[in-house]
């Protein structure tokens, strides 16, 4: 029996339609344009406006797409796994408010979170069960609100975050394409870097940490840039030798999109010209869960059969890692 591998078949991308620019921020907090710019690369990110909306939102958008451009049936769909660090509320799991959202009844479901990595280790989670050959259908939602946890008195994190969501379908595929490998690491003594403070069990909500402002996202910025080039660059790195890749080997390298200067240490790392690597952070800034399923979408059309594909992410915790997939499929 042929190997099976867990292949992307489909991919959409959703973003709100509110725009948030680096020029609407000058009159909020002290910052400029070029001092955005110059140290993330960052020019605008979509935010998502309106009462009671959620990640769920952004998630069921991205999922509609998705079913409607694969053809897929919401009936076919066997699991769905979101990536999000920002759930619509701690429980019921948002993953199961969008298959409500989106009519799929015959599926289980389950919100993963890893921080800015979550959607890669979704993905590696979700391959696991296609490769078993126990499911044909498996989606993977990358999915975050990001400003509902962004503190925009805050010049250090306001200008960094935006609002987006992302879906992919995995199908078996024994043609050799698919993921063929990954790697993934966590490291919990990063945790004290990157961090929102109140809102789980060892701090829950009072009326304290809200005026403390301890629900918004908090960081070291210094220690995670650190941390995020030296992860980033040694997993995809390791991601190439291990499978006896060289630069010309690879087609693109798809990475989280945090921070420019990130990406291009990684590039540089791996030995990959400007031309491999796939940013769209200047239009959207660190959408966490949603960057890498936004880039492929943004980048499906310029995508071969056979093309030879890099992951990588890196995000609190701290968590990192790398995926190595053929993609499966060529442009529509």
């Amino acid at each position: 029996m042929s190997k099976i591998n867990a292949a992307i078949t489909g991919i959409h991308g959703w973003v709100p339609d509110y725009i948030l620019t680096n020029a609407e921020l000058e009159t909020i907090v002290d910052t400029t344009d070029e001092w955005i710019m110059s140290r993330t690369g960052i020019k605008e990110r979509h935010i998502l406006k309106g009462e009671n909306q959620g990640s769920s939102v952004l998630g069921a958008e991205a999922v509609k797409g998705l079913l409607e451009k694969t053809g897929t049936s919401p009936d076919e769909v066997d699991l769905l796994i979101m990536a999000t660090v920002t759930p619509d509320m701690l429980f019921p799991a948002s993953s199961n408010i969008i298959c409500d959202k989106v009519g799929i009844k015959n599926a289980w479901s389950f919100d993963l979170n890893a921080a800015c990595s979550g959607f890669l280790f979704a993905l590696v989670t979700a391959s696991k069960f296609v490769e078993s050959g126990q499911y044909k259908k498996v989606i993977v939602v990358g999915a975050d609100k990001m400003s509902a946890i962004t503190d925009y008195t805050d010049r250090t994190t306001c200008v960094l975050f935006g609002d987006a969501g992302g879906a992919v379908m995995l199908e078996p595929n024994t043609e050799g394409y698919g993921i063929i490998d990954s790697k993934t690491y966590t490291d919990g003594s990063g945790r004290k870097y990157l961090y929102q403070t109140a809102g789980g069990s060892a701090y829950p909500p009072t009326h304290e940490t809200i005026d403390a402002k301890e629900h918004f996202i908090r960081q070291e910025g210094q220690a995670v840039f650190k941390f995020a080039v030296k992860g980033m660059a040694d997993v995809s790195v390791e991601m190439m030798e291990r499978n006896n890749l060289t630069s010309d080997d690879i087609k693109y390298l798809i990475p989280h999109q945090a921070n420019m200067r990130i990406i291009d240490a990684t590039a540089r790392r791996m030995g990959l010209e400007k031309e491999k690597v796939t940013i769209n952070i200047e239009r959207y800034g660190n959408t966490t869960n949603a960057t890498i399923p936004l880039c492929i979408h943004d980048w499906e059309h310029k995508l071969k059969k056979g093309d030879n594909i890099i992951l990588s992410a890196f995000g609190g915790g701290f968590t990192w890692g790398s995926i190595y997939l053929k993609w499966a499929y060529d442009p529509k």
